[in-house]
């Protein structure tokens, strides 16, 4: 009986292997076919635009492009404290163009990030 027991406990063991070998054997020819599949999809597309064929900018510049400083449009408020605005009421978040169109610029001293570890402003 001890022998029987073996035997019979080392026939599921091959199964088992049996069994990994397949899966693995089933990934391998998926992973293949995938690559072949997108391979033959690959060569049917268009190639891609040669440098010269690229878009270009017109000699006279962009063309409907406008640079301009924009601040964001006051949000309506409530008449009074028990009363509250609804999401139509509010509308779309908009944005109005600034009154002051110069540039903000990066004043020495202060950090370069929030949490980039300067100094910050002095």
């Amino acid at each position: 009986m001890d022998t029987a027991m073996y035997e019979a406990a080392a026939g599921v063991q091959v199964f088992g292997y049996i069994a990994l070998l397949v899966a693995g054997v089933a990934c391998v020819a998926g992973l293949i076919w995938a690559f072949r599949m997108g391979f033959k999809v690959r060569r049917r597309e268009p190639r891609p635009p040669r440098p010269e064929e690229q878009p270009r900018m017109p000699a006279s510049g962009p063309v409907r492009e406008t640079l301009e400083m924009r601040e964001p449009d006051e949000v309506p408020r409530a008449a009074g404290d028990a009363e509250r605005l609804t999401p139509y009421q509010v509308g779309n978040v908009r944005s109005k163009r600034a009154e002051d169109q110069r540039r903000t610029r990066w004043s020495p001293g202060s950090s370069g990030s929030f949490g980039g570890g300067g100094g910050g402003r002095t």
